[in-house]
């Protein structure tokens, strides 16, 4: 991010866990940063400018300054966990209100972060080249969300739009599934759920970041790509790098993919009476997510056997906690 001149940027969903991280960046680069959410901010950074926004409606809100670049961070996304509705609501309503606020400002520069949901369930590999196919509300929610910036995009020859639809984004601050199972091998033992051969696109936060940042400052007016590392890591590959480098004793076990089944199908009426434990999530354990850069591989940005020093990077920044 060294090499772009300062810009005054408005990041909406700057309290999240990639936001956090990259309103840090920009404004560690010299930027003028907005940081606005829902939210309060998890740290507040010397300089960034911090306002509570619901980005469901903006159309009273006022970053105080020019705009260059709007960042679209803000979503609902954890799946499943929310009523269909809500995914609806902000993802396509903080779209909606992000193109509405840009025009409203003349800004002429968007940066998405869509989701590789857009593609839906299935164990095929897929690029960026492969048709959406989305079944869940959140995986719609975000593909209606990229067609109205991408609308908006169209309105003007003027203006630019990023497109990054991440796989499992990991790294500090996190609380998803990467520390989920680096809090399990902690304890010394992780079991596979139903198959070792699951594969699990993955990209570390930085790596993110810095994707984003390429692209941004590419000439195409649109850049749609894939936020993730080329390798198809399988969850067998990601435990053995967790256990190679940081928890070599941890002792690994196989639960039959019956087993697994079987307990979603017994967790269902335990969702439906509210109590947080929903099958889908169980399911979801045993199904790929096989998606490759191909945009970042045309542009020789999508260098193979990344993952170790990925994990040694987040084990540097929180002290070998993975938090």
């Amino acid at each position: 991010m060294n090499g772009e001149a300062s810009k005054n940027v408005l990041v909406f969903g700057g309290s999240g866990f990639i936001g956090t991280r990259l309103v840090a960046r920009l404004s560690g680069a010299g930027h003028h940063v907005v940081s606005a959410d829902i939210k309060p901010p998890r740290i507040r950074l010397d300089g960034v400018v911090y306002r509570q926004a619901d980005v469901r409606d903006l159309s009273g809100f006022d970053p105080s300054m020019t705009i260059d670049r709007i960042y679209n961070l803000a979503a609902v996304h954890t799946t499943p966990g929310h009523p269909d509705h809500e995914y609806y609501e902000t993802n396509i309503l903080g779209a909606n209100s992000i193109t509405a606020l840009a025009r409203r400002l003349d800004v002429k520069e968007i940066v998405f972060t869509s989701s590789i949901s857009v593609y839906g369930p299935g164990e095929e590999t897929k690029s960026e080249t492969s048709p959406p196919a989305p079944v869940s509300p959140y995986g719609w929610s975000k593909f209606m969300a990229e067609r109205i910036q991408m609308a908006w995009l169209d309105e003007d020859a003027s203006r630019r739009l990023v497109i990054c639809r991440p796989a499992v984004i990991f790294g500090p601050g996190e609380g998803g599934n990467f520390t989920r199972m680096a809090t399990l091998m902690k304890k010394g033992i992780f079991v596979y759920p139903g198959r070792k051969d699951t594969i699990k696109a993955c990209f570390y936060v930085d790596d993110l970041l810095e994707a984003l940042q390429f692209a941004i400052e590419r000439p195409e007016r649109f850049v749609l790509f894939n936020g993730c590392y080329p390798d198809r890591y399988t969850l067998e590959q990601i435990v053995e790098t967790f256990r190679t480098n940081h928890m070599q004793t941890v002792r690994t076990f196989l639960v039959p993919r019956g087993v697994v089944t079987l307990a979603a199908a017994l967790l269902r009426p335990f969702s439906a009476m509210g109590l947080g434990i929903h099958p889908d999530r169980v399911t979801k354990l045993v199904k790929s997510t096989d998606v490759v850069p191909g945009w970042l591989a045309s542009v020789d940005q999508a260098s193979a056997g990344r993952l170790p020093s990925a994990i040694d990077r987040w084990g540097t920044a929180s002290e070998g906690r993975f938090v």
